[in-house]
């Protein structure tokens, strides 16, 4: 059977950072409808939104009080049902971020659960210890300790994977399985195309008793007892299959950020009745070889290492071919953007983007990226909203790096500043808003949607050729294998039937030759100069071309 997300193209919207409507200068659902008419333009036909729902933004949305309602901020039921609906019109699909790991301790849950031991909700969160002893060793994601105090006074601590006032789920009560279903389901009902499973990879624990060996009593991430465990299949099966029952249309990607391919596979593949795909975060291995060791690595600027990053995309490509379609991604919410992380020049920027997007599999493209976005620049140490940041700064000041150069490695390598607002046109902020944005930074660039969208040579332009190209059945449905070449190009192709075709890159700043067949010399796209004689190609720096097979 097949779905509409079989030739999925999905656009990541960024919702507090898109389009601000009422000139509050935080993005909301209005804004969003109101450039619907660009995405059509663009050409994706799925939208995936970061979570909406009320929350009381301690990490941006991921923590949330009320799963059942819009957050004022962004609007109202009746505007999410009207995006839906234009949406819909639009022929463009709308995908939730779902987030069943944990909720905010404002939930009315874990308020209830704080307030008496002997509440029916104190078994929806993990309660552990006595006498004020955390259970065991293990780190949060954001610093410190996964275990927090309880409110009540009751001498046992609360479990919380990421920020304290995040206190993850008890997926183990079967009455908390049911409630996210339910509550997933009420989403389904008004429309939506798809669920984002955000984290599922980390409701499964393991004995609450076990430390992690370490070489101190520092707490420490302890990954294997709280990632990807046996139990996360068990329970998200049902959930998974219910799901499918009533909605069989339904997209549901899950966030598995560090799952191996092997265990993609477990995820994905039918007949476990679990997810359609998932977004790994295994794909970009960092060249460590430069690390300034006097200071921590932490947010020091890193080049992908370019092998191993071949090598994880050929991996996930070749065993995921006969199970489920990888997902494609240059940049999310959750990592600086690429053309901050690795691509040099924009050359560079299209020709990664043909790269990755026109292997086999889904695109997410992060809103942005389309016109080359980079991340933002901070000069405050609150900006950032994160405790690590400041010693990490004194760390580097110590070890000889000025303030300004520090600020700028954070600000390089950073979550964070690559949320910033949506640059539209020349007018005030860019025409996100009239207000004072809720995030305010330096801006490393100078492009707008206004400046791109009728220009022949923008990024803009063309992130919507090859966008075109990838609807195209060659490169939907199409094999894929990589062609063996040197460190500094990196070539595949792509097959069905009688169809054929090579996309080429060059991943150096030097002039490189390839030898290709010799039939492969129709342009469909291209990025930066190329030379082709008699199947020798020849790329300038960072360029990159698609040649299609003359039979």
């Amino acid at each position: 059977m097949s779905h509409w997300y079989d030739h999925a193209i999905i656009y990541q919207i960024y919702p507090k950072s898109f389009q601000d409507s009422n000139d509050d200068g935080i993005g909301d659902l209005n804004g969003i409808r109101k450039r619907i008419p660009y995405l059509q333009n663009l050409g994706v036909n799925a939208v995936w939104l970061n979570p909406v729902f009320v929350s009381p933004q301690v990490d941006n949305g991921y923590d949330v009080s009320n799963y059942f309602a819009i957050d004022s901020h962004m609007g109202t039921m009746e505007d999410m049902e009207n995006l839906i609906k234009d949406l819909h019109k639009a022929g463009i699909h709308i995908i939730m971020d779902f987030v069943l790991n944990h909720t905010s301790d404002q939930h009315p849950w874990f308020q209830d659960a704080i307030k008496n031991p002997d509440s029916l909700y104190r078994d929806y969160y993990i309660f552990a210890g006595h006498d004020n002893k955390q259970p065991n060793n293990w780190g949060s994601f954001f610093g410190g300790s996964v275990w927090e105090p309880d409110p009540a006074g009751t001498g046992q601590s609360y479990f919380h994977l990421f920020d304290k006032r995040m206190p993850d789920l008890n997926w183990k009560n079967p009455e908390v399985r049911h409630a996210m279903l339910e509550i997933a389901e009420f989403w389904l009902k008004k429309g939506i195309d798809g669920l984002r499973l955000d984290a599922f990879i980390h409701i499964g624990k393991a004995d609450l008793r076990q430390n992690y060996p370490a070489m101190d009593d520092k707490p420490v991430i302890a990954e294997p007892f709280f990632a990807n465990l046996p139990q996360v299949q068990e329970w998200m099966r049902p959930f998974c299959e219910q799901i499918k029952e009533d909605y069989p249309d339904a997209l549901l990607l899950g966030e598995a950020a560090s799952a191996s391919v092997n265990l993609a596979v477990d995820y994905t593949n039918k007949r476990n009745h679990l997810m359609d795909c998932v977004i790994t975060f295994r794909y970009f291995t960092e060249d460590d070889s430069k690390i300034d060791k006097s200071y921590s690595a932490q947010y020091q600027p890193k080049e992908l290492d370019l092998t191993a990053f071949k090598q994880n995309q050929v991996v996930w490509q070749q065993t995921l071919a006969d199970i489920s379609q990888p997902t494609l991604y240059w940049n999310n919410h959750d990592m600086a953007r690429l053309a901050t992380r690795i691509a040099k020049t924009s050359t560079q920027a299209k020709s990664l983007a043909m790269l990755m997007y026109l292997q086999r599999g889904i695109p997410i493209i992060y809103y942005g990226e389309e016109l080359g976005l980079k991340n933002l620049h901070f000069t405050s140490v609150d900006q950032f909203e994160d405790q690590t940041v400041a010693p990490w700064i004194k760390e580097a000041q110590k070890a000889g790096i000025s303030r300004d150069a520090a600020f700028a490695m954070v600000s390089d390598t950073h979550k964070l500043p690559a949320r910033g607002p949506m640059p539209w046109n020349d007018t005030e902020n860019n025409g996100f808003t009239s207000a004072k944005p809720w995030l305010n930074g330096i801006s490393q660039d100078d492009v707008t949607v206004a400046n791109e969208v009728n220009s022949d040579n923008s990024m803009f332009t063309f992130y919507k050729n090859m966008l075109n190209l990838k609807k195209e059945k060659l490169f939907q449905d199409g094999t894929y294998y990589m062609i063996s070449t040197g460190k500094d190009s990196y070539v595949y192709q792509r097959d069905l039937g009688n169809e054929s075709a090579i996309v080429a890159v060059s991943l150096s700043n030097k002039k490189i030759s390839i030898d290709l067949p010799e039939e492969y010399i129709k342009e469909l796209l291209k990025a930066g100069e190329y030379q082709l004689t008699n199947g020798k190609l020849t790329l300038m720096p960072y360029a990159g071309v698609v040649l299609k097979k003359e039979n």
